[in-house]
Order: C-alpha cells, then sequence, then structure tokens
C-alpha cells in the first residue's frame, strides 16, 4: 500500500503562508492558468526547476486549432475521436475544439509570435490530421516560443510570486477538501503553503522509461502526489511513443518532428526500403501508435536498433527554413537533414491518462486542480492527436479559472497528523534504482506487452515498496517515491486492460474488443493493484 504521505512531520508545527491559488509545476499549463488566474488572485507557482524547464520548452510540431476557413470544429472533433480509438470522452472533445481558437488568441495577446506566411498564419499538417491546423513558431520552435512570451509576461506580474528550485512533497487535505501543499525549500527547510485553490500542472511521466524526449524534470509527480492525496487516476497504460526520436551515439533522444513527416519525409529501414505501405494506408502519417510499433518491426526483422527517416527530396534552404531548430541539431551531431538518413528509433514521449478531471480541471478532491500532460480530461483516449497537447493546456487552463471563481473562501481547516514509524533500510544509490525501474519499464511495459512480461515487470517493481517505509529527505528521494508509483500503477492497468488501443499493445491479445470501451480508473483507497472501470 502506498503511503498517505511520504514523509512523517507534524504539519501544525510547520511555518505557514497563505495564498489565493497555487499553482505547482510551470510549463505551458502552468504558465498560462497562473496569468489568467493572476487576473483576479494573487497567484503563487512553485517549479521544481525554474519558469523555462517543462516538456513544453520542447515541442516542435506546434498547436492545434481550427483557423483556417477550410477547416472546421467538426473536422477537428472527428480527427481526434478517431486517434483516441474509441475511448475520448466526446464531451471533452467538443470543449477542445470549439474554445481553441480562443485560447490561441489569449497566447498571441500574451504575446507568443507565430509563424505567418504572407501575413496569415501558416498553418502545418501532422499525422492522422485531416487539414492544416497547426500554428507554429520558429519553424519548429513552438514550445520554446510559447515558454518564452509567456515567463516574460510571469516574471513582469506583480500578482504571481514564482518559488523556482522548490519541491512539492504532498498535498495536504482534510475530509476530501485540498488545503494546499507540503513543500520543501531549497535548504531542505519544509513550509506548508495553504491555497484556496491548487493547480497540478507537473507535466508527464517520460522517465519512467530509459529512452524518452522528456526532460529529467518528467518523474510523474502530479499523478503521485495526487494518488496519494485521494484523486482518481485515469487510463495511464496509455504511454505514447514518439516514432522518431534522433538515435545516435553521443546524441540525445532528441524528437524529431512529426511535422518532418507532415512535409514528406519518409521512412526506411536499415536496407534502404521504404515500409510503411505494409502497415497503414496513411503510410509516414498514421496515428502515432502504429508508426511506432512500425519502426519497431522493422528494427526486430532487420535486426537494427534504428531505421531512418528521408528528407532529402527537400532543398537545404527550405530545411533550414522550416525546421532550423532540428536542422542545428541534427549538425551538432554531423547529420544533416537536407543530405543525410537521419537515425530515429521510438522513445517514451507522453502519457495520455493521468489524474482524472471533470470539464473544469476538477478533481476528485474539492479544491483540487489538473491541467496539461498531468491530468485525464477526456480529450486524448487512447492515443493524444498531434499538437493537441498545447490546445488542452489552454483551453481547461481557462476554464479552471471558471470553476475556481465559483469557490466559496476555504474554512479554517485543523490538520491531523498520520504518523508512522519510518525505519532506515540499507540504501542501494537511488540512480541506480531509477536505472533499474527504466530498464523494467521499457522492457515490459514499453510498445508490446504480454501478461507474462507485465507481471514479470509488477513483480520486480514491487521489490521496491521498502522505500515507503524509508526516512526520505532529498528531492531524489521523492521522485523516485513518485515514478515507483507511477510505474506500479501503469503496470497494473495494462496488466488489466486485456486488447490492444492505442498506445497500449498486448502481443497476446492483439484487438481491440468492445469490452474495453471504458476506463481504467485507480484509487489509493481501493489499493494499488484494484482497478476500477467507467463505461
Amino acid at each position: 500500500m502506498i503511503p498517505r504521505y511520504l514523509v512523517d512531520v507534524d504539519l501544525n508545527e510547520l511555518p505557514q503562508v497563505h495564498t489565493e491559488v497555487m499553482v505547482i509545476g510551470a510549463g505551458i499549463a502552468g504558465l498560462f492558468t497562473a496569468l489568467k488566474a493572476s487576473e483576479q488572485y494573487k497567484v503563487l507557482m512553485v517549479t521544481k526547476k525554474s519558469l523555462l524547464d517543462s516538456n513544453t520548452r520542447y515541442a516542435q510540431g506546434g498547436i492545434a486549432a481550427v483557423i483556417s476557413d477550410e477547416d472546421s470544429p467538426d473536422y477537428h472533433r472527428q480527427d481526434t475521436l478517431i486517434a483516441g480509438a474509441g475511448l475520448c470522452l466526446p464531451a471533452a472533445v467538443d470543449v477542445l475544439v470549439h474554445e481553441g481558437p480562443a485560447g490561441v488568441n489569449d497566447l498571441i495577446r500574451m504575446g507568443t509570435q507565430f509563424d505567418l506566411e504572407n501575413g496569415v498564419f501558416a498553418l502545418t499538417k501532422e499525422g492522422a490530421h485531416s487539414q492544416r491546423r497547426i500554428l507554429h513558431a520558429h519553424g519548429d520552435a513552438t514550445g520554446a516560443e510559447i515558454v518564452r512570451a509567456l515567463s516574460e509576461k510571469t516574471k513582469q506580474n506583480p500578482n504571481i510570486e514564482v518559488w523556482d528550485d522548490h519541491f512539492v512533497i504532498d498535498l495536504i487535505t482534510e475530509d476530501g477538501e485540498c488545503a494546499g501543499a507540503l513543500i520543501q525549500k531549497p535548504d531542505g527547510q519544509k513550509v506548508i503553503v495553504k491555497a484556496n485553490a491548487t493547480i497540478l500542472c507537473t507535466g508527464g511521466a517520460g522517465q519512467l522509461y530509459r529512452y524518452t524526449t522528456n526532460p529529467d524534470i518528467a518523474t510523474a509527480d502530479g499523478i503521485a502526489i495526487a494518488y496519494r492525496a485521494g484523486a482518481l487516476i485515469q487510463d495511464v497504460e496509455f504511454v505514447q511513443f514518439h516514432p522518431t526520436a534522433l538515435c545516435y551515439p553521443g546524441a540525445p533522444r532528441f524528437l524529431v518532428s512529426e511535422a518532418v513527416r507532415g512535409e514528406g519525409a519518409i521512412l526506411r529501414n536499415i536496407k534502404g526500403e521504404r515500409f510503411m505501405e505494409r502497415y497503414h494506408h496513411q503510410l509516414e502519417l498514421a496515428p502515432r501508435d502504429i508508426v511506432a510499433r512500425a519502426i519497431v518491426d522493422e528494427m526486430e526483422q532487420t535486426k537494427s536498433t534504428f531505421v531512418y527517416l528521408d528528407f532529402t527530396h527537400e532543398s537545404e534552404e527550405t530545411v533550414k527554413h522550416r525546421f532550423p531548430t532540428i536542422y542545428e541539431f541534427c549538425l551538432s551531431y554531423g547529420l544533416d537533414l537536407s543530405s543525410d538518413w537521419i537515425p530515429v528509433a521510438p522513445a517514451a514521449h507522453y502519457m495520455m491518462g493521468g489524474v482524472k478531471t471533470d470539464l473544469y480541471g476538477e478533481t476528485e478532491v474539492r479544491r483540487l486542480f489538473a491541467c496539461g500532460e498531468v491530468s485525464s480530461t477526456g480529450v486524448h483516449g487512447a492515443n493524444r492527436l498531434a499538437s493537441n497537447s498545447l490546445s488542452e493546456a489552454i483551453v481547461f487552463g481557462r476554464r479552471i479559472i471558471e470553476r475556481i471563481q465559483q469557490l466559496p473562501p476555504m474554512e479554517r481547516l485543523h490538520f491531523k497528523v498520520e504518523h508512522r514509524h519510518k525505519t532506515e533500510p540499507a540504501r542501494q544509490p537511488i540512480v541506480e534504482k531509477k536505472l533499474k525501474l527504466q530498464k523494467i519499464m521499457l522492457r515490459y511495459v514499453g510498445l508490446k506487452r504480454t501478461a507474462k512480461g507485465l507481471q514479470k515487470g509488477y513483480d520486480e517493481l514491487s521489490r521496491q515498496l521498502p522505500i515507503f517505509e524509508a526516512s526520505l529527505t532529498k528531492r531524489e528521494d521523492y521522485e523516485f517515491a513518485n515514478l515507483l508509483t507511477c510505474a506500479l500503477l501503469t503496470t497494473q492497468a495494462a496488466l488489466i486492460r486485456e486488447e490492444s488501443r492505442g498506445g497500449h499493445y498486448r502481443e497476446d491479445f492483439p484487438e481491440s474488443r468492445d469490452i474495453w470501451k471504458k476506463h481504467t480508473v485507480f484509487s489509493r483507497e481501493l489499493g494499488i493493484t484494484e482497478g476500477h472501470f467507467d463505461v
């Protein structure tokens, strides 16, 4: 059983800080929501690194919204539902496609500069989209531009206080209501922050896997602390592996945007053969899960660790203009995107599931909200449509603030303390524990799964459970405990779901089954090994 709190402290003895709205995390979800909240409230932003460190910063492709006269919300809705493989919540998708354009206008008003061609937005098309509806910035640096604009606004805003380099250990709850959080300062001191509303914007869980496009900070913190606090965790078996991450000696798993394939790049195996026609009629623009598994199949058949992405049909000038970031990064490793075939392989990229929310971002725990990748709003279903993640963050960020406006003032709470005896077991270095966890997840809970492998993975992960009986004091301790929590939930959910759908593929159940058109939902009170289902 995962404990309610990671550390054993008397909450009544710690110093306390009060704020109206607390935003945990940065990225587009945290920055945008904090700025919207600051129009009416005093906001405290808590980041474990800085405003500039998040998955958003690395988002290349862009943000999906209905802008063109040739496009419509109905088209965007249909594309999202098809990609989501039967598990999207239609009402949430309707919210996204109808409110996305207004959210984009908010970003522009906040200073984001999207690329223009002849005075109009330069829209591109990505995999599984039927229309050109992706706005981008500086070619392939959309996320970095959004973070730049929003972080500048945040720093200038007198209603937003930012605590960089602070770690949220746990949420504090009383009778099913969130009262704030227990936070560790850079010097190791602990403090209570009480807030009328708390918004989780902590991003994803890419560090569950050995190979990921995510930064080091993506350690599933939000999912784990929300789970411990009593929120519901939904659909975490659906992990999206981006098909094309750079796979080259000495280089990190740098994302090579789907937009490159959107502009005509093709995939070849190490024999030089184009292969996607054997897998899907949309070829390189098939949904990500299909492309990723096709690449793995080709790698297994040719006994290779990568395939090639071939963009050499485009001129050097066009490549440099459209994908300057990718071009420069590859060039720094001696690879020329315009003349070389680029070695790529799948890497963990995005978690479709997360903390279950309603259509206003509120969780099962009153006054606790979740926004962005940490949340499970129902938009993404079993497989996220490319570039819908940034849209989701701004659309539901706006709705969260609407809901907060309706909250009554929080009554004075008297904290109850859970006391537990902490042991100090012989400790294997956390870095070794983390690497072992990542290897287990890659081997047994990766792109292809089986009951035998998942059970073995779950059993091996369970051997790490004594970490929760240890005295935890450091950030890396908390991060590992959070990763382990999410890894166990993800593995258990994958074991329960006896079918293949979207980002979840079972070799022993290769087909989708109508009886599984339902969500896996976990609650700490039910125990980590028990899932229940919402039809």
